[in-house]
């Protein structure tokens, strides 16, 4: 998976981080008081991108943690089977299996164009 480095303090709410090897949202982030002999704290709260389950990361605000780098493209549905579909990329023109996120299960169709993004080897299906 493409990555790069980014400290604690410079995410916000929104941005992506790599959290126990999962691509995660991060949903919110506080910051403690720095103490007498420690520097501040940053508690970020995130949800993966691909399994929704939620993760936490507690780290010194300075610290260095690694940012996925999200390729956002264009494709083509071929065909739907079931829980999965079948892609064309719009510009390599090459031929991949997604699965189907909850929310668009019966809106996709053949010969459809729909966004997608991919991160690393997963492919996350976007609304069009």
């Amino acid at each position: 998976m493409a990555t790069k480095a980014s400290t604690v303090k410079a995410l916000k709410p929104g941005h992506y981080v790599i959290i126990e090897d999962e691509p995660c949202k991060v949903l919110s982030i506080s910051l403690s008081k720095p103490g007498k002999h420690g520097s501040t704290k940053a508690r970020v709260d995130a949800v993966g991108i691909f399994d929704n389950k939620k993760r936490n990361l507690l780290k010194p605000a300075d610290s260095a943690v690694q940012v996925p780098i999200i390729e956002k493209k264009k494709a083509q549905v071929i065909s739907v089977s079931g829980a999965y579909v079948q892609l064309m990329d719009m510009e390599e023109y090459n031929t991949f299996d997604a699965s189907i996120p909850e929310e668009m299960k019966g809106k996709l169709e053949s010969g459809q164009e729909i966004n997608y993004w991919k991160i690393g080897e997963k492919v996350l299906v976007k609304e069009s």
